[in-house]
């Protein structure tokens, strides 16, 4: 059976890892070799593509740390989880849900949705 926290657990510490080697060990244990990743405001494909797409997110928001919100839950080789993105130790500025595709225990593909981003 698929244990959904280590899932979602390995996806924000993959997303909160700075060190680009240490991130793709992290990727390649988390996400399928294929994976996609969809969401209103960027997109990517593979392992390079989400390191890529990680980077932007971690310069534009330098010092904003992920965190899960809530439990994962899901049903067949689906998982949907919430997280958070702020500051350490301070509420969180911008919070989505990302809906996932399982293939052998980790991540084919995910689609994330945005729940609450700042005012522009």
């Amino acid at each position: 059976m698929t244990d959904l926290n280590k899932i979602a657990e390995g996806y924000i510490t993959a997303w909160n890892e700075s060190d680009a080697d240490r991130r793709a060990e992290l990727l390649k244990a988390t996400f399928t070799e294929d994976v996609s990743y969809r969401d209103p405001l960027m997109q990517g494909d593979g392992h390079q593509g989400v390191a890529a797409l990680i980077d932007g997110v971690q310069q534009r928001f330098a010092g904003f740390r992920f965190s899960l919100k809530g439990r994962p839950d899901g049903f067949a080789d689906k998982i949907r989880f919430s997280w958070n993105l702020g500051p350490e130790g301070t509420p969180s500025v911008i919070e989505g849900t990302d809906i996932g595709v399982i293939e052998n225990g980790r991540l084919k593909s995910i689609t994330g949705f945005l729940d609450k981003v700042p005012a522009q």
